[in-house]
């Protein structure tokens, strides 16, 4: 069993940084491909940003591309999301999730594990 912690959260104004973090516990957690979305009130939960478990093959939807940054270390089971720049379009609900496979990594029924999802919310 996977179990997965998000933390990095808070408010912070339109341009500002904020860095996310995710725990994860298990014994496999290190071989995990790792991902994080969001999900704004009222809106669908979306792909933000993904990682393979060598830490290697990075991906990231357009609205956050050359803002965000996903980086891992394996060593203490933590991924992490960088996030500059931020917007108010960026307010959500962020989510942290594992998968052992890496084909779909944009879509959330790829992911068989969730965190409990941490708030961010940008205010301008």
């Amino acid at each position: 069993q996977v179990q997965l912690v998000e933390s990095g959260g808070g408010l912070v104004q339109a341009g500002g940084s904020l860095r996310l973090s995710c725990a994860a516990s298990g014994r496999t957690a290190s071989t995990l491909n790792m991902g994080w979305f969001r999900q704004a009130p009222g809106k669908e939960r979306e792909f933000v940003t993904a990682i393979h478990w060598g830490g290697v093959s990075t991906y990231y939807a357009d609205s956050v591309k050359g803002r965000f940054t996903i980086s891992r270390d394996n060593a203490r089971n933590t991924v992490y999301l960088q996030m500059n720049s931020l917007r108010p379009e960026d307010t959500a609900v962020y989510f942290c999730a594992a998968s052992i496979l890496f084909k779909n990594y944009r879509t959330k029924n790829e992911y068989g594990y969730w965190g409990q999802g941490t708030q961010v919310t940008v205010s301008s």
